[in-house]
């Protein structure tokens, strides 16, 4: 940090891998905020007392429309960004969507699409 006396708190985010039935993941076009103009997965801020998967299905909700299920932890990272004075813990979740569903931009997103993936096997084993 450029400056010793000031404080930059720790915030967690959550990112989610949301697969459809063919395994393909949404990501979204960020606008606005941290990341604008790229693509990134849905999600956001944890809020007071609540859980990361709760994060992760309001957040996908927000800026997809998209309902989940069998939303579960993956992995974490600690980012630390000295040059923007910024320090997250990121979580990562994966879900499924439900059926017949089509991602909406919404919110914070100025575009949205499928990815193709190999992370249906993360979703899928036994854990």
């Amino acid at each position: 940090m450029s400056n010793q006396n000031t404080r930059v708190d720790v915030r967690v985010g959550v990112g989610v891998f949301a697969l459809n039935s063919e395994n393909k993941f949404i990501v979204g076009k960020r606008k606005g905020s941290h990341g604008a103009d790229t693509w990134g997965l849905p999600g956001g801020h944890l809020e007071f007392n609540e859980s990361f998967e709760e994060c992760a299905v309001r957040e996908l909700k927000e800026e997809t429309g998209l309902d989940v299920y069998d939303v579960r932890f993956l992995t974490a990272t600690n980012d630390v960004m000295p040059a923007d004075e910024k320090h997250y813990v990121t979580v990562f979740v994966g879900a499924r969507v439900k059926d017949g569903q089509k991602p909406q931009v919404c919110s914070s997103l100025s575009a949205v699409r499928f990815l193709i993936s190999e992370l249906g096997c993360v979703l899928t084993r036994d854990s």
